[in-house]
C-alpha cells in the first residue's frame, strides 16, 4: 500500500486491493475507496483542469459538492460516462478513469494559455469581446466557443444499461442517515409506520463516519452506529444508501436516484444500473447536514488545496493522509480538530493560521501538545507550486490590511471557511429561509409541505446536538401521525463542537487586479469577477450569478453561493438578506439521463398504438412509420421492390381496381346533444344547420387566430348526433380544444363530448370496383349514386357485423370508410380482403395514400399548412360560411395581415424538366438575384405521380393564387430548378371518377 495510506484507519478493507487505471494508468487502492480517495493514497492530487482557465485541479471536497475532480469513466464498450464525481465514484477492478478538459495531458495542457491572458476572460468577457466586427459571430467566435464550452466529452455509443423507475409510499421519509437523520428514524420506528430513511453516500453515518472519536451512549461511534443501523433494520426500517434525493415536489413527492450497479465489478443479470424513486410520504424529515465553506485569497484553487473537513473524512473514513506537511487555514474551530487527527496520524502540521484574533484556550492547549505553530490574527494571501501547491505565504492581520509575508513550506492546504447548511431540497419546497446573523448563513423558515428540518442543516453544530435535535423532530414526526413516542436523549463523549467567523475575502499583498482569489471553481470565477459584475452594473445576485456564471456549474453553488452572496454584498454596500440568495432547482446533483428516461427507450420511448389491423400489416411484410404516437403501415413492398416501386404499384392499383387501407388511426369524436348542431356551427368554418341526416361535410377548424389547426370528414348520424374526424395527430388536441370551449366559453350548451377513437376499426376501399367488391357484403343499403351518394353515412351492418358506413373519398376514386367496434377490425378485414381478390385488391399504405390525395390537391394539416395558414391561403374559402354569425377564428381571419396581398397561398408546382422537388425546398422568383436572396415561399408535399405522368408538389408561395402559369425557381446545391405555378388538383378536376 502506498505510504499516504495509514495502517488501521478508515473502513475500507486493504486486505482486497483492487486495481483501476487513471489516464492509462494502473493504480490500486482498496475495496470502499473512492476514485478520489484511491488516487490520494497514491499522492495523487491533480485530477483535472478548469473550465476557462485549464488550471490544475484536485479534490478540494470529499463528497458530492466536489466542483473539481470531474472524471469520465468507463466499463468496457458503451459504458462511457463524462463529468463523474471522482470523490463519490467507488472503485472496483477493471475500472477506466480519465481527466477531462485537457490536451495533449493533464499534466502539460495547451488551453492553459488562457490562464497566463486571464486579463482577457474576466466577468462577461463574451459579451464585450465577440460583438465585433459583427462578420465574425457565425465564422469565427461561435465555433470557437462551441468547441471550447463543456468539461466532459459527450458518449457517442448507445448506452446498453437498462434503467428502472418505480413508485413508493411511505409514512416517514427521512434524507440523510447522519445522526440527527438516524435519531429522527429511531423515533418512528416500531410505531407501526412505514419508515424509510435515504443517504447518497455508500455507507450511512453521515459524520460519524469522520469523526470515530465520539462515543455515544457508552459505544465508539462506529461501534454505535452498526448496532443501531441492525436494530432499525429488524424494526421494518428501510435503509437506502447510495440513494441521493434530487428533487422535493409539490405535495410531498420526493424523486430518489438510486445506484446499483456503478460500484461492482460484475454486473448482475437484468439488474438496472440506476432506478429512479417517486416517493409520496406523508412526512419528510430533512437531515442532510451542513457544507463546508472554503476561504477565499489568491491561489486557492491549486491541487493540494482542499476543505479540512473533507481531508478528516479522507483520513478517517478511507484511511488516507492528503499530506505530510499540511498547512490549516481557518477561520472555524472544526479545522483545529481536523489538524490533530492528521497531526495523530502521521502528518507533521507545519501551522495553524486562524483568522481570528482569540480561539478557545482548549484548542490551544491541544495545538501546543501536538507541538503546532499556531498563528492567530494570521491571513493567508498566497500559494505556490505548479501541479501542486508547494508554499503557502500567510500574514499578520493588522487593521484589516496585509502585513509582511511569510512563506511556508507545505503539500497541503486544508482551509475551513466555516459551514452552511444544506437547503437545497428544503428551498425546492419553496420554503422561505431566514438570515442568521450569528451563524452568516440562511437557515430554515416555512415551508408549505409536511416537512421538519433537523440537525446541521438548521445551524446545529456537533453529534450531540444532532441526535438529540433528531429525536426532538422524529417525535414531532410521529404526533403529527397520530402516533406517541417517547422522549429520547443522547449521551455523547469526545464530541467535537465549536463556533468560528464568517470570512467574505481574505486580504491580498498583491497589486489590485492581479490576486486570483477563487469562489467558483469549475466556473473560474473570482472575487474580482463578482466585484467587477457589481461596477458594471449587476445589482441583483441572480444577475451577477449569470453574469459572472458563479453557481452555474455542475455542483449548483454547493460551494460558491454563500461566498458569492458575502463579496456580492460587501461590494454593494448592503446586508446579505437584502441582496437575497440565489434559486436552488432539482436536481440536486447531477442526475443520468438513464435515471430520467428509465424503461422509456427503445421501444419504451415513447407509447406506440397499434390498430386491430397492425398485425395482419405486419404479417403480410409492411414497412411502418410512425405518425402521431401510432404505428401505421407505410407501404407494402413485394419482393425485389423499394418504396419507390411499392408505391407506385399501389397507386396504379387503386387508380385501376380497388385498394384497401387502414384508417383506424384516424380522430374520432361523438358530438351528442340537444346543442350539438349549434355547438358544431361554433366550432368550425363551415355551417352545419341544413346538413341533413345521413349526410356528410368536410370540416375545416381554426384557431382564435384565424389559422387552420385540424380537418376531417364529419357524418350527421342523427339531429342530435356528429361523428367527427379528425387527423391522426390531431385527435387529443381537438378533443381539448372543444372541451375548454365548452367549458369556459359556451357552459350554456347543452353537448356532451366523448372519445371514439379506439372504439372503431376503420377499413377504407377506394377504387372503381370499390362499391362492387362492398355492395354484397352491405345490409339495408344499396350502393348506387341515387340511394347513397357521395358524401353520405348511414349505420348499418356489414357482413354481419354492425357498422357505420361512409361514402368518402381522399383518394379522387369512389371510397367507402366502413367503421365496426375495435374487435372486429381484422375479421373485417380479412373478409373484405377475400371477396377482393377477384379484383386484385390490393392493400396500400400511408405513402401511397399521400401520393393519392396529392393527386387531388387534398390538404395534410400539418405538411401543407405551418400554423400560420387560413383557410383562403390554403384555397378553401368555400368551406368557410359567408352567412354564419360568428365562428372560432372568424375575427382572426378578418386582421388586416391575414386579407393582405402577398400572403403565401397554397398552389401546385410542376417542374420544367421533370424533376421530383425536395419536401422543404426554398422558392425564389428571381434566380440571379444577390445572396442572400429572398424566399418567397417552400415546397411542402412532393411525389412522384404515374397518374400525371410527372413529379407534382404543393407549395405555399407569395400571392401564388394570382401567379397561376408563372415560373418560379428553386435553389439547389447544385442546379437551380425551374417550376410553373398551377391549380392544386392534377387528376379529375371534374371528379367524374367518384360516380359509380
Amino acid at each position: 500500500m502506498s505510504s499516504f495510506r495509514i495502517p488501521k484507519r478508515g473502513r475500507v478493507d486493504t486486505a482486497k486491493p483492487v486495481k483501476f487505471t487513471f489516464d492509462g494508468k494502473t493504480f490500486t487502492g482498496a475495496q470502499g475507496d473512492t476514485v478520489a480517495s484511491a488516487l490520494l493514497a497514491n499522492g495523487v492530487h491533480l485530477m483535472g483542469r478548469s473550465f476557462k482557465y485549464h488550471r490544475p485541479r484536485g479534490p478540494v471536497a470529499a463528497g458530492s459538492e466536489e466542483p473539481n475532480a470531474l472524471i469520465g469513466t468507463r466499463r468496457g464498450a458503451g459504458r462511457f460516462e463524462p463529468n463523474t464525481r471522482a470523490t463519490v465514484q467507488e472503485i472496483w477492478p477493471g475500472l477506466e478513469a480519465n481527466s477531462q478538459n485537457k490536451f495533449p495531458s493533464l499534466k502539460f495542457d495547451i488551453g492553459a494559455v488562457n490562464d497566463a491572458a486571464y486579463m482577457l476572460f474576466s466577468a462577461g468577457f463574451y459579451y464585450k469581446t465577440f460583438m465585433w466586427p459583427k462578420s465574425f459571430w457565425h465564422k469565427v467566435y461561435e465555433p470557437f466557443i462551441r468547441a471550447a464550452a463543456g468539461l466532459g466529452v459527450s458518449p457517442t455509443e448507445e448506452d446498453p444499461d437498462s434503467y428502472a423507475s418505480r413508485n413508493m409510499h411511505c409514512d416517514v421519509l427521512i434524507v440523510g442517515a447522519g445522526p440527527a437523520g438516524l435519531a429522527a428514524a429511531r423515533a418512528a420506528a416500531g410505531r407501526g409506520l412505514k419508515v424509510v430513511i435515504v443517504d447518497e453516500n455508500s455507507e450511512a453515518g453521515g459524520t460519524l463516519l469522520s469523526e470515530p472519536q465520539a462515543r455515544i451512549d457508552g459505544l465508539a461511534a462506529w461501534d454505535w452506529l452498526a448496532s443501531e443501523l441492525a436494530d432499525l433494520k429488524a424494526q421494518g426500517v428501510r435503509v437506502m444508501t447510495r440513494t441521493t434525493a434530487i428533487g422535493y415536489y409539490h405535495q410531498n413527492l420526493i424523486g430518489l436516484c438510486e445506484k446499483l450497479t456503478d460500484h461492482l465489478s460484475e454486473l448482475p443479470a437484468d439488474t438496472p444500473r440506476e432506478r429512479l424513486w417517486r416517493v409520496r410520504a406523508r412526512q419528510v424529515v430533512l437531515a442532510q447536514g451542513a457544507l463546508e465553506k472554503p476561504l477565499v485569497f489568491h491561489g486557492n484553487d491549486r491541487p493540494g488545496v482542499m476543505l479540512a473537513g473533507s481531508a478528516q473524512t479522507y483520513l478517517n473514513r478511507y484511511g488516507v493522509l492528503v499530506g505530510k506537511r499540511p498547512v490549516v487555514l481557518t477561520c472555524h474551530d472544526s479545522a483545529w480538530y481536523a489538524a490533530f487527527d492528521l497531526q495523530d496520524a502521521g502528518a507533521q502540521i507545519r501551522a495553524i493560521v486562524d483568522i481570528r484574533a482569540t480561539v478557545r484556550p482548549e484548542l490551544l492547549h491541544e495545538a501546543r501538545a501536538r507541538n503546532i505553530p499556531v498563528k492567530l490574527s494570521h491571513s493567508a494571501t498566497a500559494t505556490s507550486g505548479r501541479l501542486r501547491v508547494a508554499s503557502i505565504r500567510v500574514n499578520p492581520i493588522s487593521g484589516g490590511t496585509a502585513g509582511t509575508g511569510q512563506k511556508i513550506s507545505c503539500d497541503a492546504v486544508l482551509m475551513s471557511g466555516g459551514w452552511t447548511p444544506s437547503l437545497h431540497l428544503f428551498s425546492h419546497t419553496k420554503g422561505s429561509l431566514a438570515w442568521d446573523e450569528d451563524r452568516t448563513t440562511f437557515l430554515p423558515n416555512e415551508t408549505p409541505e409536511d416537512c421538519v428540518i433537523t440537525g446541521a442543516s438548521r445551524g446545529l453544530w456537533g453529534i450531540q446536538a444532532a441526535l438529540n435535535d433528531g429525536a426532538e423532530k422524529g417525535r414531532a414526526v410521529v404526533a403529527a401521525l397520530g402516533q406517541d413516542a417517547l422522549a429520547a436523549e443522547y449521551h455523547v463523549q469526545d464530541d467535537r463542537t465549536g463556533s468560528g467567523i464568517s470570512m467574505k475575502e481574505l486580504p491580498t499583498d498583491l497589486s489590485p487586479g492581479k490576486a486570483k482569489a477563487f469562489v467558483d471553481y469549475q466556473n473560474d470565477v473570482t472575487a474580482k469577477d463578482l466585484r467587477l459584475a457589481v461596477r458594471e452594473g449587476m445589482r441583483s445576485i441572480e444577475h451577477v450569478k449569470r453574469y459572472t456564471t458563479n453557481g452555474m456549474a455542475t455542483d449548483q453553488g454547493k460551494m460558491s453561493n454563500i461566498n458569492g452572496l458575502n463579496i456580492a454584498a460587501d461590494a454593494l454596500g448592503k446586508r446579505q438578506p437584502e441582496v437575497g440568495l440565489t434559486t436552488f432547482r432539482p436536481p440536486y446533483t447531477p442526475t443520468s439521463f438513464g435515471a430520467f428516461a428509465g424503461y422509456h427507450r427503445g421501444g419504451h420511448f415513447e407509447v406506440t398504438r397499434k390498430t386491430q389491423i397492425d398485425s395482419w400489416a405486419e404479417e403480410h411484410g409492411a414497412a411502418f412509420e410512425p405518425v402521431g404516437q401510432w404505428r401505421r403501415a407505410w407501404y407494402f413492398p413485394k419482393a425485389g421492390e423499394d418504396m419507390d416501386k411499392a408505391v407506385s404499384r399501389e397507386c396504379r392499383a387503386v387508380r385501376a381496381s380497388v385498394g384497401i387501407f387502414d384508417a383506424s388511426t384516424l380522430g374520432k369524436i361523438e358530438v351528442v346533444g340537444p346543442d350539438a348542431v349549434e355547438f358544431m356551427n361554433r366550432m368550425y368554418t363551415n355551417p352545419w344547420t341544413k346538413l341533413g341526416v345521413g349526410r356528410c361535410r368536410y370540416g375545416l377548424l381554426c384557431g382564435d387566430d384565424g389559422f387552420i389547426r385540424d380537418d376531417g370528414v364529419i357524418g350527421r348520424l342523427a339531429q342530435d348526433r356528429f361523428h367527427v374526424t379528425t387527423t391522426t395527430g390531431g385527435a387529443a388536441r381537438v378533443l381539448n380544444m372543444m372541451e375548454d370551449y365548452l367549458q369556459t366559453e359556451w357552459p350554456d350548451l347543452n353537448v356532451w363530448l366523448t372519445s371514439t377513437t379506439e372504439q372503431w376499426s376503420t377499413i377504407a376501399l377506394n377504387g372503381p370496383n370499390a362499391a362492387k367488391l362492398l355492395a354484397p357484403l352491405v345490409e339495408g343499403v344499396e350502393l348506387t349514386d341515387a340511394a347513397f351518394p357521395h358524401m353520405s353515412c348511414v349505420e348499418c351492418r356489414v357482413a354481419g357485423i354492425t357498422a357505420r358506413l361512409f361514402r368518402v373519398s381522399f383518394t379522387g376514386e369512389i371510397g367507402f370508410e366502413i367503421n365496426v367496434p375495435a374487435p372486429m377490425g381484422r375479421k373485417l378485414w380479412e373478409l373484405l380482403w377475400a371477396a377482393g381478390q377477384q379484383y386484385g385488391i390490393t392493400a396500400y399504405g400511408t405513402e401511397t395514400m399521400h401520393v393519392l390525395r396529392a393527386e387531388k390537391g387534398y390538404i395534410i394539416v400539418g405538411q401543407d399548412t405551418d400554423g400560420t395558414v387560413t383557410p383562403y391561403d390554403a384555397g378553401m374559402g368555400w368551406a368557410v360560411g359567408k352567412t354564419k354569425p360568428d365562428f372560432v377564428g372568424m375575427r382572426g381571419m378578418a386582421r388586416p395581415d391575414l386579407i393582405a396581398r402577398g400572403r403565401r397561398q397554397l398552389v401546385g408546382l410542376l417542374t420544367a424538366d421533370g424533376s421530383k422537388l425536395e419536401e422543404g425546398a426554398q422558392i425564389v422568383f428571381d434566380p440571379k438575384q444577390a445572396i442572400p436572396m429572398k424566399m418567397v415561399g417552400h415546397v411542402t408535399s412532393s411525389y412522384h405521380s404515374d397518374a400525371v405522368g410527372q413529379p407534382i408538389a404543393l407549395a405555399l408561395v407569395e400571392g401564388g393564387h394570382d401567379r397561376m402559369g408563372e415560373t418560379v425557381h428553386i435553389p439547389m446545391p447544385d442546379r437551380t430548378i425551374a417550376a410553373k405555378i398551377t391549380g392544386m388538383v392534377f387528376v379529375d378536376p371534374e371528379n367524374a371518377r367518384l360516380k359509380i
